[in-house]
């Protein structure tokens, strides 16, 4: 059994990047765990893009903020925000996906 992202971030959350962009933050409860994780690469393009079942070109960027401990993911979002078909005008649900998230960390 890994590691669960919810164990080791203080903070998990989605919301809109404006009305063709969604972004997640992960923010970690201590460097020591940001830096594991950021050290092993596991949030990479191809892990979002498995994660959200979206294709790896959709994942705009993948921002690792040391300060904060803390890293940004941004995508193309599926359905423009507020268009027909779209559940989610905020963008502030998007986020379940990382929950569940486990890794091997040593």
């Amino acid at each position: 059994m890994g590691t669960r992202l919810v164990d080791i971030a203080s903070v998990i959350r989605s919301k809109n990047a404006g009305p063709y962009e969604l972004t997640f933050d992960i923010i970690f409860k201590s460097a020591e765990w940001f830096e594991k994780v950021k050290g092993l690469g596991v949030i990479n393009k191809s892990f979002v893009s498995q994660l959200l079942c979206i294709p790896e070109d959709n994942v705009l960027a993948i921002i690792e903020f040391t300060p904060a401990s803390a890293i940004k993911i941004t995508i193309k979002r599926p359905i423009v925000s507020g268009d027909i078909g779209e559940t989610d005008v905020y963008g502030a649900q998007q986020h379940a996906p990382l929950l569940n998230t486990e890794f091997e960390i040593l």
